[in-house]
């Protein structure tokens, strides 16, 4: 064993002990929990190997830090512990053959949403709230008892006058997060990273009236000590739990083998953006009550129990160099060059750093080691740095005062952030115009990707949109991966674009302030391009939805000679200058079921698309939006319908299958 084993042990330790310090105490953790992980798997592996480095003061001898002192300890009568991970289908088959090992192959498990909040004890006595505590260090907790009354889903009262103390965990619903984060924006004041960091700082505020103007929830899951009441099965609990007047998570489900388990943690990963609270994965126990006890606890954590955790969000990795990109509207973004790291099921290289101001509130370097985010499919983003992992050899950045692209100078509009190029002739603009006009929501031309775009605009064959349509079976065949077949396809494409209706022009076009919505608009409103050119200003603002910053931007662009140029050039070409939809008056669907109504489409159809359905409905006078509300009219619910059908029965909305939505439709 050398020093540098030992040196690395060192900072190891410094390193958990610091993040658990900010995650477990102070509730302001500067890593994501994979990084954490991560490091505490090496300590451990390293004093496998090395049991003689192992000492009492080890992140890994311990559950978490010591509570705050601003608040009165309370010791837990049965310890909180901690959960053992699983990161993947392996991990979780050999938790089985663990379980399966000490009690035999009749088990049966219960799969538990990971509620991403702050975990709480409850304790009652003769059926009254007395006491409610966090987990603290599993042993040792703090006690928030007033805080915790003022979730109201917590009863002050159980239906039986009982002792019984139970876990759970409290959490922010993602509403009443936006709502605060929207509130401090206004007030100036730092925003919350996350729901679970926003319900954390709630109930560790000294004047309860905080946190309950904070809208918190809780969701109870485990019985915390001994109770006169002969339960044989963790899934009895719940119910017990429920009858009792708690709040426990319906979501539950029973499995009898990890296939099963699988399958509900797919289901769920699918569907996690759909629910109106925060998971960050499955709990998976063992039902049976005796046989958790015959598999018992490590020093840490039970045997009968382990958490899935879904693929990291968050990530930490090194950001290599800042790169600058310009936008088809001239906008300067620049971008981090990261090392690559796996982050929410894909390969992350580079990260969006917005804007130069940013970059300075943030004190971000090159060189620095920095946290990255992805949800979803939004793009990745540097979240914050980690100062403390500073050689001194990091390089400050500064954005240039010249377009990297085509050398001109570049300016600040008034009342704008973010830098740009003023000059119509960039390449750069010219490039990006060109994809995002055959992107598509734009003319949608179908296998002329960003890479085959690149090719024509650097071999000089296309310069602007209407270049698109000289294109030739000769200039494509000799490209880069276009071989015969390849060609005449995206000739083909070319060709059918010319067919589009008049909004997918509009939006390809770029004009600025103008989306795929605006664009719909105005080529319902003017139907054709010449009407729309020669429109007035007050025109203009006479269509709903069209405002003096839109209205003065599209007046601007058909004031332009080089643009008129361009659409007369692609009007020679035979690109359809009309509008083809379905034209909405107010008369024609007066008697339209749909007319005036806000719909909510979930679920999956047979006879439909969801964007046909969608178009259908808004053809009809309807309007579709994405979540359900108190204001929603319809509901039409498909197939495996989730969250939103079940929100929907909650607030006693009126509720269509498809079948009735296809008569209506055809009515």
């Amino acid at each position: 064993m050398g020093q540098d084993v030992m040196a690395r042990v060192q900072e190891l330790r410094k390193l958990l002990n610091q993040y658990g310090y900010e995650y477990y105490v102070q509730d302001n953790p500067s890593v994501p929990d994979s990084e954490y992980d991560r490091l505490m798997h090496e300590l451990i592996e390293i004093e496998r190997e090395h049991p003689e480095l192992i000492s009492p003061d080890s992140p890994t001898q311990r559950i978490a830090a010591e509570p705050l002192k601003a608040f009165k300890k309370v010791t837990h009568r049965t310890p909180m512990m901690s959960l053992g991970n699983a990161f993947n289908e392996q991990d979780l088959r050999d938790f089985d053959r663990r379980v399966r090992q000490t009690v035999g192959d009749d088990v049966q498990y219960i799969c538990e949403l990971k509620i991403d909040g702050l975990a709480v004890s409850l304790t009652y006595e003769e059926g009254q709230f007395v006491l409610g505590a966090t987990r603290g260090d599993g042993t040792t907790g703090e006690e928030i008892t007033q805080n915790l009354k003022t979730i109201r889903s917590i009863p002050l009262r159980l239906k039986e006058a009982i002792n019984l103390e139970v876990r759970g965990e409290a959490y922010m619903p993602k509403r009443s997060f936006e709502r605060l984060n929207e509130q401090r924006k206004e007030a100036g004041e730092a925003l919350f990273a996350n729901p679970r960091n926003a319900a954390a700082g709630s109930l560790r505020q000294l004047d309860p009236k905080i946190a309950a103007s904070r809208n918190l929830d809780v969701f109870l899951y485990q019985i915390g000590n001994a109770y006169d009441k002969p339960l044989e099965r963790h899934s009895e609990g719940l119910e017990w739990l429920e009858s009792l007047g708690l709040k426990t998570n319906p979501e539950w489900k029973k499995c009898a083998s990890i296939e099963e388990i699988v399958a509900y943690i797919e289901y769920w990963t699918e569907k996690r953006p759909e629910l109106s609270y925060d998971i960050d994965g499955i709990v998976i126990k063992v039902d049976a009550l005796a046989q958790q006890q015959a598999l018992g606890f490590t020093a840490k954590s039970p045997r009968w129990a382990i958490a899935y955790k879904f693929p990291a969000e968050e990530v930490v990795t090194q950001l290599e160099d800042i790169v600058l990109n310009v936008g088809r509207t001239g906008v300067v973004t620049p971008t981090a060059v990261l090392t690559p790291v796996p982050v929410a099921g894909t390969t992350v290289k580079r990260a969006t750093l917005h804007n130069e101001d940013l970059i300075r509130e943030k004190d971000i370097r090159i060189g620095d080691y920095v946290v990255i985010k992805k949800a979803g499919d939004i793009i990745p983003e540097v979240v914050n740095v980690l100062t403390e992992r500073r050689t001194g050899n990091e390089v400050d950045f500064h954005m240039p005062t010249e377009c990297p692209e085509c050398g001109s100078d570049l300016v600040r509009l008034e009342g704008e952030v973010a830098l740009r190029c003023i000059n119509p002739k960039c390449p750069a603009q010219i490039r990006e115009g060109l994809i995002h006009f055959v992107s598509r929501n734009a003319m949608n031309i179908d296998g002329l990707g960003e890479k085959v775009i690149t090719q024509l605009f650097e071999q000089k064959l296309i310069e602007d949109v209407a270049d698109l349509y000289r294109l030739t079976y000769d200039h494509l065949i000799g490209m880069e991966r276009m071989g015969e077949k390849s060609s005449n396809n995206l000739l083909e494409a070319i060709e059918s674009s010319k067919q589009n209706s008049l909004e997918k022009l509009l939006f390809g076009l770029g004009i600025r302030f103008v989306g795929a919505k605006a664009a719909r608009t105005l080529a319902e409103a003017f139907l054709t391009m010449d009407a729309l050119k020669t429109a007035s200003k007050e025109e203009l603002l006479a269509v709903d939805e069209i405002g003096e910053k839109m209205a003065d931007s599209i007046l601007t662009f058909f004031q332009n000679p080089d643009f008129l140029e361009l659409i007369d050039e692609l009007k020679s070409y035979g690109v359809n200058m009309e509008y083809k939809g379905p034209i909405i008056n107010a008369e024609d669907v007066a008697d339209s079921p749909f007319a005036g109504k806000t719909v909510v489409l979930t679920g999956k159809m047979e006879q439909l698309s969801r964007p046909e359905a969608k178009e259908r409905i808004e053809s009809l006078g309807g309007k579709v939006t994405s979540s359900v509300s108190k204001k929603t009219d319809i509901v039409i619910a498909g197939e495996e319908a989730g969250s939103k059908l079940e929100k929907a029965e909650q607030l006693q909305l009126e509720i269509w299958d498809e079948a009735r939505f296809l008569a209506a439709l055809n009515s």
